[in-house]
């Protein structure tokens, strides 16, 4: 049967749809905290062996975006920034409506579980949640950048042994997103082994 031929369902049409919505383009509303919830829950169904949940997703809104502002804008002056280059990073920090942390605890005393099947399960969670807020009608767009390393952001967000990876804009699409072609195809990615 051709991939013409066969019926996708629903689920996986979302999945095969989804794109990502930088801040510029996100409005109110953001997500509730039952709707960020359930993005947490499709989370915590990405691969995990041991169970180790080595993610955390620290969400940050309300006056918090505020709080977050101000890190961003020190932050950008301690890297160099003139004042005018620091307010313009304050103020995309207030442009999403909801912004989640993605915080990695990758856990090096487990033999049996190595850190790269931990951080695949980071990178699982992260796919999951940006598809679970995709379906429950929101735009989102994973962003990192120098900011992840900068002492005092990674103080703010990261208790120690964490690892902060960036972070996901949130809110409603103020347009339609724009779906982009991806650079290999399906068939480029799904090899048969062993070659012939």
């Amino acid at each position: 049967m051709s991939e013409l031929e066969l019926e996708i369902p629903v689920g996986l049409q979302a999945l095969l749809s989804r794109s990502s919505v930088g801040p510029k383009h996100l409005i109110e509303p953001g997500p509730s905290a039952a709707q960020l919830r359930l993005m947490a829950a499709a989370a915590l169904h990405a691969p995990d062996h041991a169970e180790l949940v080595p993610f955390r997703f620290k969400v940050v809104r309300g006056e918090a975006r505020q709080r977050m502002a101000e890190l961003f804008m020190q932050a950008a002056l301690h890297a160099g920034k003139d004042a005018a280059g620091a307010q313009m990073d304050a103020e995309r920090a207030l442009k999403p409506p909801v912004t989640v942390a993605v915080v990695a605890r990758i856990d090096m005393g487990r033999p049996q579980v190595p850190a790269h099947e931990q951080w695949a399960c980071v990178g699982g969670a992260l796919g999951n949640f940006l598809s679970a807020a995709y379906v429950l009608g929101f735009g989102g767009k994973m962003l990192s950048g120098a900011k992840v390393r900068d002492p005092l952001i990674t103080a703010a967000f990261c208790a120690p042994g964490e690892t902060l990876l960036g972070w996901i804009a949130l809110g409603t699409p103020a347009r339609p997103a724009q779906v982009r072609s991806r650079p290999l195809s399906p068939e480029q990615v799904l090899q048969d082994w062993p070659a012939a």
